[in-house]
């Protein structure tokens, strides 16, 4: 797709908002992304939409919990409630047992399931396929497709039983 502001690079920041009802898509380059900077405002904030999920003040002194600390920045709960930042990769760790449940409520579970990068390694791709696969199956056999779920289950079968052959060749 090209960037809608120079027509002429490939578009690799990709925005929809919904305005007055209607769904608006902007479709940026770097350049023109990095060009914009501040000037192109965006009335969707996904940081205060974490920090307003959360809720975390409330639910720590509901809970009785104590505050948390991450060891590696120093964020602390309220910090990361009130920015909806989280401060390094080590945050995840730290935050976890907050964290689970917010993803859960944002994206109704903690596991991705969207779509796998081609450079994604093997058994990354398998992971995901075994998923989908599963995901098949239960589809089928909700429409009481028994046929169809047999395949699914045999292929499922397939898949796993090669994943299982090459972790014992690595191994």
């Amino acid at each position: 797709m090209v960037c809608n502001a120079c027509g002429q690079n490939e578009a690799t920041i990709h925005l929809t908002e919904i305005l007055n009802n209607q769904m608006v898509e902007i479709h940026l380059c770097e350049a023109c992304s990095e060009q914009k900077g501040a000037d192109f405002k965006t009335h969707f904030d996904f940081n205060k939409l974490l920090a307003s999920l959360a809720d975390f003040g409330t639910t720590l002194k509901s809970e009785g919990a104590e505050a948390l600390v991450c060891l590696s920045c120093g964020m602390t709960t309220e910090e990361f409630a009130r920015t909806g930042r989280l401060g390094c990769a080590e945050c995840y760790r730290s935050f976890e047992k907050i964290l689970l449940p917010l993803l859960k409520r944002v994206q109704r579970d903690t596991q991705h399931v969207g779509k796998v990068p081609a450079e994604a390694p093997p058994a990354v791709k398998r992971s995901a396929n075994i998923r989908d696969l599963h995901g098949r199956l239960q589809k089928c056999i909700e429409a009481e497709d028994f046929e169809g779920a047999a395949q699914l289950r045999d292929k499922i079968s397939q898949v796993e039983e090669k994943k299982k052959n090459n972790r014992k060749s690595k191994g």
